[in-house]
């Protein structure tokens, strides 16, 4: 189910992450990006609670809501548009969540390893 006319790293329409928690740069569902995404909201991920736990600890608090920002706060096992650069760096530390490659934004392959997303991928035949 494609949402925008954004490619996947699988080089096919970019389907939607999740609509429940609402996520994305632009909160459509989709971990489309664009110049103003300075964050490269890319990766369509799984959270965990060590995964979660990490990032917390590394300065970026993904649980607590934010209403101002429509941020729910995310609670295991919701699906989010996570930053590129976050996840090499909970990748590199053993806590990368798994992800979705179908709503994972082309863009996040300038930042990591299609082989790395692959490893961690749950919609992978």
């Amino acid at each position: 189910m494609a949402e925008t006319n954004h490619k996947n790293v699988l080089g096919e329409p970019l389907e939607t992450c999740s609509t429940e928690p609402l996520t994305g740069f632009t909160r459509s569902g989709c971990c489309e990006t664009g110049p103003e995404d300075v964050g490269s909201h890319t990766i369509c991920a799984q959270v965990t609670r060590e995964f979660l736990e990490f990032s917390v600890s590394r300065g970026n608090d993904l649980v607590t809501p934010g209403p101002e920002f429509g941020f729910p706060g995310l609670n295991p096992g919701d699906r989010w548009c996570l930053c590129a650069a976050r996840w090499q760096q909970a990748f590199e530390a053993g806590y990368a969540p798994r992800v979705y490659l179908r709503a994972t934004h082309e863009r996040a392959l300038d930042i990591v390893s299609i082989d790395d997303l692959k490893a961690h991928a749950i919609d992978l035949n």
